[in-house]
């Protein structure tokens, strides 16, 4: 739709088809195949010109290789955002002004204006699919060559204007995931990867409640996959992911939804992406720890070393290192940064 769009609106339009992930031919959940004959239908349709590239060994070394790293440390990363930063604004882009391009059109659920310190990327009008979040580490200059013409309107809409269009993907389901995961079971395809290092699973009072396959394959806030059967003298309530003891190897686990372990007034950034011109004091915004969040109030404190202090009015629950955190100013993403630690609500017992 973005193409159809800017051919529309006069612009010389090309398609590029990315392949970011090289898998076993007999792989049932790599959809790229499918993906690719997709974008071939829609530019025959619309009769532009449609390039391919393949940017797998880039894609390995600059976000799959990070992706594990963290994993190993015991962190949460999100790949999608190196992706976009690395990938597609990146040597994607890099490759299109190779070919003459003067711009770089996505499917973006977001929107640029210009500001007086330059582009400014804000929520998309579609509060429901807004991508800013994912969007926030790209370089301002990369930006200032984007065009995202969806931002202005809603996901029903893109597909009720695609349908009219004769696109023969109107009704293709949204894709979920992780990019190049896909639907794939996510532990399954990690331990392909990092070694499973069992340890003990314990309560948060330190009782021993199960066994472990090792702290990567598991995330704050995570309620499946832990296998506690019933305790004697314990409720039936479902158990959560509380925290990781990487020294002992241990992972706490508890039983309420909102248990004080599960809870954080605050975190501390990386360093920080502004989006916008530096601030060198404390300010107010709205911060989201994880994408589709509602804006949560905050107090951001920049800090000498270029990482952020942000201290939420209300408690966020799963605040989980390795993700980010992204700062907006009503509709202005501002930046963000990887949340490298959280300061919780609840006090594990000095012996664990």
């Amino acid at each position: 739709m973005s193409a159809l769009l800017l051919r529309d609106a006069g612009w010389e339009v090309q398609g590029l088809f990315l392949s970011n992930w090289e898998e076993d031919d007999d792989d049932a959940y790599c959809t790229a195949a499918q993906d690719f004959q997709d974008a071939r239908a829609v530019a025959a349709e619309l009769g532009i010109v449609l390039h391919r590239a393949n940017f797998a060994a880039e894609y390995r070394e600059r976000v799959f290789a990070h992706f594990l790293r963290e994993h190993r440390a015991g962190r949460t990363p999100n790949p999608d955002v190196l992706c976009n930063r690395e990938i597609k604004f990146g040597v994607a882009l890099a490759w299109a002004r190779r070919l003459g391009a003067a711009h770089f059109a996505t499917g973006h659920y977001a929107r640029l204006e210009t500001a007086a310190d330059g582009p400014a990327l804000c929520k998309a009008r579609d509060s429901a699919k807004d991508q800013s979040y994912f969007l926030h580490s790209v370089p301002r200059s990369e930006l200032a060559a984007a065009v995202m013409p969806l931002g202005e309107l809603h996901k029903s809409e893109v597909r009720e204007l695609a349908r009219r269009a004769g696109l023969p993907v109107f009704d293709k389901p949204d894709s979920t995931g992780i990019c190049f995961i896909g639907e794939r079971p996510f532990r399954e395809f990690l331990a392909r990867y990092v070694p499973r290092s069992p340890g003990p699973i314990e309560s948060s009072d330190g009782e021993p409640l199960g066994t472990h396959e090792g702290l990567a394959f598991y995330t704050l806030g995570q309620r499946a996959g832990l296998h506690i059967g019933g305790r004697a003298g314990r409720s039936q309530a479902p158990w959560y992911v509380a925290a990781k003891d990487a020294a002992r190897n241990a992972l706490i686990v508890v039983q309420a939804h909102d248990h004080p372990l599960l809870e954080s007034r605050e975190l501390t950034t990386g360093t920080w992406h502004w989006l916008a011109t530096p601030r060198r004091e404390c300010f107010r915004g709205a911060v989201k720890v994880r994408y589709r969040q509602s804006d949560q109030a905050a107090n951001l404190e920049p800090r000498p070393d270029g990482s952020l202090r942000i201290v939420f009015d209300e408690p966020q629950r799963a605040v989980t290192p390795g993700q980010y955190a992204v700062a907006y100013e009503g509709q202005r993403c501002l930046g963000g940064g990887v949340i490298e630690s959280r300061v919780s609500c609840g006090q594990l017992p000095a012996a664990a």
